[in-house]
């Protein structure tokens, strides 16, 4: 036990070291500042921008820049699914794959496209090496690029700056942040055993004299971004359970700092762009906190174990079922709640195990999607959810609110409300299709309260960009991939609009000059209070959902020991 609770403590304090030197120079590079890269980007920059036809210095409006991201990555899926219809045809297919359907295709692309990466596939047997890495790596790339680009466009928005160029914004995300990490990581990855190779899979004769196939590829500079770009796809089908995506715990540390490292940085990026770090500060620790109660509530439930299965030992045991015995219970439970907190959806373990705890943390994440919240977009949400906290406390004082010098009015509380009304609508409408045709739809394999949250995470993980899921469900069908689509799509493009116009509208408005009654927002008080309504906002709107399913099913088993 005390040696989980360290593991678990030490990433913590890792979370911590290294959010603000990161956020910070993602605030010198967005704000024109220099950074050490620029001898070697700068000209490579330039020569993509005149490839382009970009001006670098030309900024966008809200609808311009929502624009550019509608048509780019229209024609970045199409490109891809035609990569994915015709695999059978292209080269580094060493084991003569051919296309998947086209509605796989078609699920595959959006999701990878919207920095979802639900697969309900397995890349191994399903997929060549071109189109992993040239196809799914590519996205990989753009779609954490866009994420990002489009809050730190938010953050320069709400401080009254110009949203910028979403062309050029992408390119550095890449050029600077995504693609340096990667490589980084790719190689850290390599020395700590992860493979990169093109060779085909291995053929040998086991012990018992039969023969295996064991299946490999260019993987470590696949998991790097994966991580890093809190995508999420696995090279393999059990993802990072796979001993070759993730071997050991060393990797295990890496990959888990990885998703957090990026999302924890963006709160400090906006605390230096908007000169006021104090706020930053108040907001990580009200995250944090919330991610370390959800770690150990998570925690726990692996560590005390099924109670069915206790009693039929007659002996406590952690709760073992779906876990990598490389990590335990402790880097299990960590693993999960980063995994949803940050929209990555990477798992090292069946969350279908999860005890009703994990269930409901994992489910709660991806509710709330501010834990630490999506690429870029989390970050926004966070915002958004800040705006609503200075609108309710101003009606209660009567005042009209304002949020950094600026009148916060009708148009900003309904993109803002469009921003968080969307989430349930495209979760709980499919869902209750599924539920209504559950024998026909539903692919269920555990019914009673798990079978329902089985359905909910699913959907929950496709509109919350996620693409984690409870992987007893059989979502391979023609059903899961197309209804799936639609919440993807929506739950994606939906709030990147909002978000947009928001900040377009907030930057064109004029600073109101601070007053002895004007309400502070980087007080503890006022972090206080954005803590309630993230609760009462975000946790109500699901709780029905969370009674019917982990916490129906945790009183179901405490009834039957």
């Amino acid at each position: 036990m005390l040696q989980g609770i360290f593991q678990i403590a030490l990433t913590l304090l890792l979370i911590i070291a290294i959010a603000y030197p990161l956020g910070r120079y993602i605030a010198r590079l967005f704000l024109g500042q220099k950074t050490l890269l620029d001898p070697l980007m700068n000209p490579i920059e330039s020569i993509l921008y005149k490839i382009g036809g970009v001006q670098a210095k030309d900024d966008m409006t809200g609808w311009q820049y929502a624009r550019a991201i509608l048509y780019s990555n229209l024609v970045m899926g199409i490109i891809v699914f035609l990569l994915l219809s015709t695999q059978g045809l292209l080269p580094l297919n060493p084991t003569s794959l051919t296309a998947p359907v086209w509605h796989l295709s078609l699920h595959t692309t959006i999701s990878f496209l919207t920095n979802t990466d639900q697969q309900h596939y397995s890349g191994e047997t399903t997929l060549s090496y071109l189109s992993q890495v040239l196809g799914l790596g590519f996205l990989m790339f753009t779609s954490a690029a866009t994420g990002l680009a489009v809050g730190i466009a938010f953050i320069k928005g709400l401080t009254g700056r110009p949203l910028g160029n979403f062309y050029v914004d992408v390119t550095i995300s890449i050029t600077r942040i995504l693609l340096p990490l990667s490589f980084v990581g790719a190689i850290l990855l390599v020395i700590l055993g992860v493979p990169e190779t093109l060779a085909a899979p291995e053929t040998v004769t086991t012990l018992e004299g039969a023969t295996q196939t064991i299946a490999r590829g260019p993987v470590a500079h696949f998991e790097a971004i994966k991580q890093l770009g809190e995508n999420g796809g696995g090279f393999f089908g059990i993802n990072s359970a796979h001993p070759f995506e993730n071997p050991n715990p060393a990797t295990n540390l890496l990959e888990t700092l990885g998703m957090v490292c990026i999302p924890a940085a963006l709160i400090f990026t906006y605390g230096i762009i908007a000169g006021n770090l104090k706020q930053a500060w108040l907001l990580f620790g009200m995250v944090f906190l919330l991610f370390t109660f959800l770690t150990f509530l998570t925690a726990v439930g692996e560590f005390q174990g099924n109670p069915l299965v206790n009693t039929l030992l007659d002996t406590p045991q952690p709760n073992y079922e779906g876990k990598e015995v490389r990590f335990g219970w402790a880097q299990t439970a960590l693993w999960a709640v980063t995994t949803t907190g940050t929209m990555c959806g990477a798992v090292n373990g069946m969350h279908d195990s999860l005890m009703p705890n994990g269930g409901f943390s994992t489910l709660l994440n991806m509710f709330l999607q501010i834990v630490w919240g999506g690429q870029g977009t989390g970050t926004a949400y966070l915002f958004i959810y800040l705006i609503l906290s200075v609108f309710v406390t101003g009606l209660m004082v009567g005042r009209t609110p304002e949020f950094l010098g600026r009148k916060v009015e009708q148009r900003e509380i309904v993109l803002a409300s469009v921003v968080l009304l969307v989430h349930p609508i495209v979760v709980l409408i499919p869902s209750a299709i599924t539920l209504g045709f559950a024998d026909s739809l539903s692919g269920i394999s555990n019914p009673g309260f798990h079978g329902l949250a089985q359905v909910v995470y699913e959907y929950t993980s496709a509109a919350a960009n996620n693409g984690s899921g409870f992987e007893g469900l059989g979502d391979a069908t023609i059903w899961w991939n197309l209804s799936t689509i639609v919440s993807l799509l929506g739950g994606r493009y939906v709030p990147i609009i909002a978000i947009l116009l928001l900040a377009d509208s907030m930057r064109h408005k004029q600073p109101v000059p601070e007053t002895s009654g004007t309400l502070r927002t980087d007080t503890l008080l006022f972090t206080t209070v954005t803590a309630g309504i993230i609760l009462v906002l975000g946790v109500l709107t699901f709780f029905p959902v969370l009674a019917l399913g982990p916490i129906a099913e945790a009183f179901s088993l405490a009834s039957q020991q």
